[in-house]
């Protein structure tokens, strides 16, 4: 039997605005990124479950405010006062630094550095409440930020999500596969984006386009895991 070689080749990321697709689910989010100048304090944070656009977010606003992005996790090995001289700084997955001595003070550096002179935003999967806090000074600045949520993906922008993962893919498939698609799969955007890979590394390898037969043969396999 012929197969064609699949070759796990990263999909082409885009964080530009018009790659962003507006929803009820995000929308507040959206406003508030892009409303920056008005933020209470100079800072802001983005709060959302894995995949629901957080980094696309803060990709935009590092655009629109000149922003230098680090990670929470090893924010303790950064060099704080070069981040702080951006004036502008993207903290993502802050609530990595919970638990981590060094790096909760790190961020209360940094925070420091940067607000109010300048402007912070920080990502996390929840409110700062739950991130497990050691160090009160941090906790109470971080708990001073606005909280812009990112909600779970309506089927409007679950829909949008994967037609852009698709076409990311530059993989074309049946306009009807998609809302098929949104009725069945977990209701999460990591959800879609590892369906959309597992099928086009399948219909590579069978040399096949993308189907429902596709598909459903991956659904049947993760319910059955």
């Amino acid at each position: 039997m012929n197969r064609q070689l699949a070759f796990d080749l990263p999909a082409r990321e885009a964080f530009r605005r018009e790659d962003f697709f507006a929803s009820v689910a995000n929308a507040h989010a959206l406003a508030a990124v892009e409303g920056w100048r008005g933020w209470p304090g100079g800072k802001m944070l983005l709060v959302g479950p894995p995949g629901a656009g957080k980094t696309h977010l803060a990709h935009l606003w590092a655009g629109l405010a000149g922003a230098v992005m680090v990670c929470g996790a090893g924010l303790e090995a950064a060099e704080l006062p070069e981040l702080a001289q951006a004036g502008a700084v993207v903290v993502e997955d802050a609530d990595a630094v919970a638990g981590v001595a060094e790096a909760e003070v790190a961020l209360f550096h940094l925070h420091n550095l940067v607000v109010p002179r300048g402007s912070l935003l920080l990502t996390a999967r929840g409110p700062v409440r739950d991130w497990g806090l050691a160090l009160p000074d941090l906790k109470s600045r971080m708990e001073a930020a606005p909280v812009a949520r990112l909600e779970a993906p309506d089927d409007a922008l679950l829909s949008a999500v994967l037609v852009k993962l698709f076409a990311d893919r530059q993989t074309v498939v049946a306009p009807a596969l998609i809302p098929w698609l949104v009725a069945r799969m977990e209701r999460s955007i990591d959800a879609a984006r590892a369906l959309v890979a597992a099928m086009d590394a399948r219909a590579l390898a069978q040399g096949k386009p993308i189907t429902r037969a596709t598909a459903q043969g991956l659904l049947d396999r993760d319910d059955a895991e």
